[in-house]
């Protein structure tokens, strides 16, 4: 569940960091697959209403949770975003997924104290629902401007190999839980 970061703007969907995921769970012998229910633009309100449906219909061991950037952009209330994003967390484990949340980062445009209350929501998030935290997707490259699209906000192709590299200890930790015990 994710936004254009995971949908894969800009670029070929066969390049988004959730295909290579895909090929990697092939790579190293896991035996789920990748269904990437991102969308561009999607906020967690957006995601907390679809994830219920896209639960029953897939029946995920693992849910990665990548939400929240536009929350930030759009300058959103804060708490709602970590009601939001904490309902998602609620719902996936009720289901009987493991979650992995993705922590995500703003600009720093939107003032000291907004931007510590956003950044805050995803440790409130985790250690509230036991949840494995991901590190920021683009925190191998977020400096570096030559990894984003001339918008200077979506990462370009290349870039998804390293998204994949900072998120897959987290997920691989997550798959692994699934292994050794199946229930939440």
């Amino acid at each position: 569940m994710g936004d254009s970061l995971s949908a894969g703007y800009g670029i070929d969907s066969a390049a988004a960091w959730p295909r290579l995921l895909a090929a990697k769970l092939s790579d190293e012998g896991y035996r789920q697959s990748v269904v990437n229910a991102s969308i561009s633009g999607e906020t967690s309100s957006g995601g907390a209403r679809r994830l219920p449906a896209l639960l029953r219909e897939h029946q995920p061991a693992v849910v990665v949770v990548a939400l929240g950037s536009n929350d930030g952009l759009r300058g959103m209330d804060v708490a709602e975003t970590r009601r939001k994003l904490g309902a998602m967390v609620a719902a996936a484990r009720s289901a009987g997924a493991r979650v992995v949340l993705v922590r995500m980062r703003i600009p720093p445009n939107y003032g000291p104290r907004y931007t510590a209350a956003f950044e805050g929501v995803y440790d409130d998030v985790a250690q509230a629902a036991d949840v494995i935290l991901a590190p920021f997707m683009l925190e191998r490259f977020a400096t570096d401007w030559q990894a984003f699209q001339d918008d200077g906000l979506h990462p370009t192709a290349a870039a998804q190999v390293d998204i994949l590299a900072t998120l897959w200890p987290s997920i691989r930790a997550a798959l692994d839980a699934v292994q050794e015990s199946p229930s939440p």
